[in-house]
């Protein structure tokens, strides 16, 4: 059976929206998720850097992040016919593993918990696909990387992409 490894942030988990909602509620400011097309909150506002990556230090950032449109359905559909795996590079904020964590056993509990993988360096994972939105994670790994379409990545090319969750069913269940 093939595998799919799939990522959290940005792929299954809506991070995003709450990340500008915090933002502007802190900030007054009224930045969307257009205002992000092509960079990064971060990046958008490099004074503000310690501040806007401290977000995701807090341990209960990640716990109520909305789920991706579609991907509950298409993930269980998945599960029926490959090994499905998801892969978080966590290590980067690890205070988010048990938010991440439990929000996963919450929206995704069809899931094998043993398929959870909480990494740094995802070229680690063996597998035939990683659908991710951070074209990083493709550099050395082996399988078949699959773009999520995010704001920051719009630009990227060189790469299979998807837009959606739809699309990913379209692609593996054609």
């Amino acid at each position: 059976m093939q595998r799919i490894a799939i990522d959290m942030d940005e792929v299954i988990a809506d991070f995003n929206p709450k990340h500008l909602r915090v933002f502007n509620s802190d900030y007054n400011e009224n930045l969307t998720v257009n205002d992000l097309m092509g960079t990064r909150l971060r990046e958008l506002r490099p004074q503000m850097k310690n501040e806007i990556i401290a977000y995701l230090n807090d341990p209960t950032f990640f716990r109520d992040l909305d789920v991706m449109k579609d991907s509950q359905e298409v993930i269980k559909e998945l599960s029926e016919h490959f090994e499905v795996f998801i892969t978080t590079a966590a290590m980067e904020f690890p205070s988010s593993f048990t938010a991440k964590y439990e929000w996963l056993k919450e929206h995704f509990p069809f899931l094998d918990e043993m398929n959870f993988v909480f990494c740094g360096d995802k070229s680690i994972i063996h597998a035939d696909y990683l659908i991710d939105d951070n074209v990083r994670h493709f550099q050395r790994f082996k399988g078949q990387g699959i773009l999520f379409t995010a704001p920051h990545n719009i630009n990227e090319t060189g790469y299979v992409r998807v837009n959606n969750w739809l699309e990913i069913r379209e692609y593996f269940l054609r």
